[in-house]
């Protein structure tokens, strides 16, 4: 199948923004399953600032060793299930993670990385590891939001590897945070921009 003009330009065009490109197998299962192109550009916010929360990690925090390929493919496919569910483009709920899992894995991805789909908007689970935090945390800060709970697992894990008191991780994962959120705006101009249908 074809991918249809919209959806190539949310997939590739970045706009004003240097949004970095997503990985080759989440663009091939966008195009297969006809995704949104507003799906398409929130997903490839969504990745450039779990790409960033990465880049920082492991320059700041080298300990933690977070799966790099599994995070950035887990932020590029999060809410896949929102093929199934349109209304959950533009609305709240939560039908999306569960779909979105099982899609995946319909379509050939490992468990271990379609579980992303299903558990960015359960962190506050205590299985969720690392990797499903900064994804999770990827997926609130891309549009400026801020959660205290979910952030303060973060810390924790920081924390944990580093050594330092907690307050010390808190105030250098706030200065990203912040730094983040401050292209918030443009990231949801960027996705405002496509069209929640082919």
């Amino acid at each position: 199948m074809t991918a249809s003009p919209r959806l190539l330009r949310a997939l590739h065009d970045t706009g004003d923004l240097p949004l970095r490109p997503l990985p080759a197998r989440a663009v091939d299962l966008l195009q297969a399953l006809a995704a949104p192109p507003r799906l398409a550009a929130h997903l490839r916010a969504v990745h450039d600032v779990a790409a960033q929360l990465l880049d920082w990690t492991e320059r700041h925090r080298p300990a933690l060793a977070p799966d790099r390929a599994a995070v950035l493919f887990g932020a590029a496919t999060h809410d896949i299930g929102k093929i199934l569910h349109p209304a959950e483009l533009q609305g709240p709920g939560s039908a999306h993670e569960e779909a979105g899992r099982a899609l995946l894995l319909a379509h050939g991805t490992p468990a271990e990385l379609a579980r992303f789909a299903g558990t960015h908007g359960s962190w506050q689970k205590p299985e969720v590891g690392l990797n499903d935090l900064l994804v999770s945390l990827a997926d609130t800060i891309w549009k400026g939001r801020r959660i205290a709970a979910l952030e303060d697992l973060v810390v924790a894990r920081l924390a944990a590897a580093s050594g330092r008191p907690g307050w010390e991780e808190f105030l250098a994962l706030d200065d990203l945070l912040t730094r983040l959120g401050d292209d918030a705006p443009a990231r949801l101009a960027f996705q405002a921009s496509h069209p929640t249908e082919a």
